[in-house]
């Protein structure tokens, strides 16, 4: 059988209505950033493996040639180091051949 609802039962109904749908829109909201913050540490944690990678080979050259490498692109030819120079901004100083260089990895 069909019954009218009365004005109050209408009211609670939109109600129900407009927080499930602010709800819906803060789970969004939230996802979008929780998102964001999580590629930011991804990204991070690339750039301190990308640079302990420089570090490790940078290493084992001295080891093995008696000095470190002069530049970065030695450790790439010599000694099979992959950069991806796209997705970060990599700074390598050598200060002298028996002095460990400083390497900064900074994602783009």
């Amino acid at each position: 059988m069909y019954h009218e609802r009365s004005t109050e039962q209408r009211k609670r109904r939109n109600g129900t209505k407009i927080v499930v749908f602010v709800l819906a829109i803060v789970l969004v909201v939230g996802g979008w950033f929780a998102a964001g913050a999580v590629n930011q540490n991804l990204r991070e944690q690339g750039a301190v493996s990308v640079r302990n990678a420089i570090l490790d080979s940078a290493k084992q050259c001295c080891a093995i040639e008696g000095s470190y490498p002069s530049s970065l692109e030695h450790l790439e030819d010599e000694y099979g180091l992959r950069v991806n120079r796209s997705d970060y901004v990599i700074t390598y100083e050598v200060f002298a051949e028996n002095i460990m260089p400083s390497v900064v990895v900074v994602p783009r």
